[in-house]
């Protein structure tokens, strides 16, 4: 009898180390490349297993699946088919259904997101940006925090990074302690899209489509979300309602003004039907920040190259970050020269502060209107603020509000009204304007 039992076990045990373990999710689930019809999931294991997403409109009810061919421990899936503007619930994990001791499966945990609103008609939209967050110090937790508190309840529906999303050299280790265990409840909620900054190219490279940064998201290289395709994930464009989003490569992409990168912008640009047109990029065209653009080449090509690009084409709000202070300018248009250059008389379109309780909105017409006047907004202190026994000068002349100051941005998109907020790691509201369009 004993000997009989002895056997069972050993065969038990054998069997048993024979089963594939569980595997431990390191990274994620997090949200990449959405549209209104299909979201892109990706996550990482500690082990290579099968890639698979069950969703459903349910969280009890995840009745369709979605696979990727192979066995990976980097895992990314696309869901196609979905209806736009819908909440789905989905589940990540192995092909295989993992159990425990007494055979019962495993239940992983259940995330939501919300799919995008058709292309084209309007639909409130609220967009968080972060510039040069990646510090992985107490100030980026008390501005991520501070834009919860501001927020509430209300939804996230996309975020975006304007660059230096993970100190000090992007690597792989940083980002997961900068970005992915720093943000893990609005990665597995919101849809990113990020650009590349200095600090993430020292482990990336643009021309190649190599490194850290292009393993780490998926971004659109075909026009898949709206806009031209691009054919490299260092720039590209999206939609999102009646917005259309524009991410520059100012770090690492070639900066001519002939070059395909401004060739590309030119034709995205025309392309376009959208009520508003959002840039973004790392290097701002004007500060006198932690930066000068004065000064420094990259920041100088972006302002007489890109600059009179966009603004011909009907650019409505261009937001950077490099510069770790917060800096926004008037309702502008046409200046390409130094700070000392810039005249109101000719630079403004429209003057005052542009808020509603202030000097009155900016506004500007409805549909592609070359030169109509932009808002410049510098906002890379979401991780960290110039030095305070040095401050930053913030003397540039196109500014209307400057602040050495760490914060993020809140921008609220409802119909033919813009609103920015930005938001200091207090919570409180530091600034605000609003622009209409008739």
């Amino acid at each position: 009898m004993r000997h009989r039992l002895r056997v069972s076990l050993a065969a038990f045990l054998l069997v048993t180390s024979l089963l594939p373990a569980a595997t431990t999710i390191l990274r994620g689930p997090y949200l990449q490349l959405a549209t209104p019809t299909s979201m892109v999931v990706r996550w990482r294991t500690d082990a290579t297993e099968g890639s698979h997403v069950r969703y459903g409109l349910a969280k009890e009810a995840l009745a369709s699946s979605a696979n990727a061919f192979g066995i990976s421990s980097e895992h990314t899936v696309q869901l196609s088919g979905l209806q736009p503007g819908t909440r789905y619930f989905y589940s990540v994990g192995g092909a295989r259904q993992d159990t425990d001791g007494d055979g019962k499966p495993l239940k992983s945990p259940v995330y939501s997101f919300v799919t995008p609103p058709p292309t084209g008609p309007a639909s409130p939209t609220r967009v968080w940006v972060l510039g040069d967050p990646g510090t992985k110090g107490s100030g980026q937790l008390a501005v991520r925090d501070a834009y919860h508190k501001f927020n509430g309840e209300r939804a996230t529906d996309l975020w975006l990074m304007l660059g230096d999303n993970a100190y000090p050299d992007g690597t792989d280790a940083d980002y997961q302690k900068a970005l992915f265990e720093v943000y893990p409840e609005t990665l597995r909620t919101s849809p990113l899209w990020p650009a590349l900054g200095n600090h993430d190219g020292h482990s990336a490279n643009s021309v190649t489509q190599s490194g850290v940064y292009y393993d780490i998201f998926t971004l659109p290289t075909r026009g898949q979300a709206g806009g031209i395709a691009s054919g490299t994930e260092a720039y590209y464009s999206f939609d999102y309602a009646n917005i259309h989003f524009v991410c520059l490569d100012s770090e690492d992409s070639p900066r001519a003004a002939d070059g395909a990168m401004a060739q590309w912008l030119k034709a995205d640009l025309a392309a376009t039907t959208r009520d508003w047109i959002i840039a973004f990029f790392h290097h701002p065209t004007y500060s006198k920040g932690t930066h000068d653009s004065d000064r420094e080449g990259r920041l100088v090509d972006m302002r007489q190259n890109f600059l009179p690009i966009l603004e011909a084409g009907g650019v409505d709000v261009v937001l950077t970050g490099h510069s770790h202070v917060y800096e926004r300018s008037f309702f502008v248009d046409g200046h390409y020269g130094k700070s000392a250059d810039f005249d109101p008389a000719l630079h403004v379109k429209q003057p005052g502060n542009g808020r509603a309780d202030g000097d009155g909105v900016y506004r500007k017409p409805r549909g592609r209107a070359p030169h109509a006047g932009e808002v410049s907004v510098v906002s890379g202190s979401a991780g960290s603020a110039g030095s305070k026994t040095k401050p930053p000068a913030l003397d540039h002349r196109a500014m209307c509000v400057s602040f050495n100051e760490l914060g993020s941005v809140v921008l609220d998109i409802d119909g033919l009204r813009l609103d920015l907020t930005f938001i200091n790691e207090r919570a409180e509201k530091r600034d605000w304007f609003a622009i209409e369009k008739k």
